[in-house]
């Protein structure tokens, strides 16, 4: 399949959330989406177990079955404290940035449905009563991968976006998709179309040295 040739720097710092800038009227070959999952399999995984599972859907009815899981979530989320509504109230520094993301953030609420492919990653196993040493090793074996096919669909024209909003309601979308909801744990639902355009640019982000601690806190 035709690549865009960036460079490693160029892909990390221009893989985007996608959400206004999905194509949802051009269909995405399966092989093109197959291709990335299998370099997402090259990541590091934890105690070598490959615990990650992923439903890929493109059924109209059930793509739209869980843009309406997706849909009825959203105002739960956005009365959370750390949702783009909230978290950055006071800081005016983020009103741009705020504005721009809740807008996007909403018209994806509207057609998350409508995406060509929706990604479901899954862990194997429920975790709500895991001890963080467990959690964070099985999220850290899952996270990797799912980033590193982010990124093989950005280098092929695809864009996508991490979504987590779905999970409030997580039992009702595994029955949409017969997943045993007893013995996995949806991470994330991610849209999947080619993007309007390419040229992506990094992100605003607040200065590194606000975040980094050298030898100690």
């Amino acid at each position: 399949m035709a690549t865009l040739n960036l460079t490693v720097d160029e892909v990390l710092a221009t893989t985007r959330s996608v959400r206004k800038r999905l194509d949802f009227d051009r269909p995405v070959p399966f092989e093109l989406i197959r291709e990335c999952l299998d370099l997402a399999l090259q990541s590091p995984t934890g105690s070598a177990g490959q615990f990650w599972e992923f439903v890929l859907v493109d059924d109209p009815e059930t793509r739209a079955a869980l843009g309406g899981v997706y849909r009825k979530a959203w105002p739960t989320y956005a009365g959370t404290p750390g949702s783009l509504y909230n978290m950055h109230k006071g800081d005016d520094s983020m009103t741009d940035v705020v504005a721009r993301s809740t807008g996007s953030a909403e018209y994806l609420v509207e057609n998350m449905g409508r995406a060509p492919w929706l990604l479901i990653p899954l862990l194997r196993g429920r975790y709500e009563r895991a001890d963080h040493f467990s959690t964070a090793s099985v999220y850290g074996s899952i996270l990797p991968a799912v980033w590193s096919f982010m990124l093989a669909a950005r280098e092929r024209a695809l864009g996508t976006c991490w979504t987590t909003v779905h999970l409030i309601h997580e039992e009702e979308a595994a029955e949409i998709l017969g997943i045993p909801y007893d013995r996995y744990t949806q991470v994330a639902m991610i849209p999947i179309a080619y993007s309007k355009g390419t040229d992506f640019k990094p992100a605003e982000r607040k200065d590194l040295d606000r975040f980094l601690h050298r030898n100690r806190w």
